[in-house]
């Protein structure tokens, strides 16, 4: 029972990935100018913030069972 659960929530999680991508690339526009460096900082706060939701998510997995 709690797999279904689990495979149902799976739709709910690829909303994580345009979210994280448009906060990282809003942040980063606004703390810098140039396109350059708004790509490179964004794209290290996406990966921070996937790999943070990811250890959450697990964490929580393990709190569960």
């Amino acid at each position: 029972m709690s797999n279904l659960i689990l495979f149902s929530s799976i739709n709910f999680l690829w909303y994580l990935f345009p979210l994280a991508a448009v906060v990282s690339l809003v942040y980063s526009a606004s703390r810098y100018e140039s396109p350059k460096i708004i790509l490179r900082r964004s794209g290290r706060l996406f990966t921070t913030i996937i790999i943070f939701m990811a250890l959450v998510l697990g964490f929580l997995f393990v709190v569960q069972r």
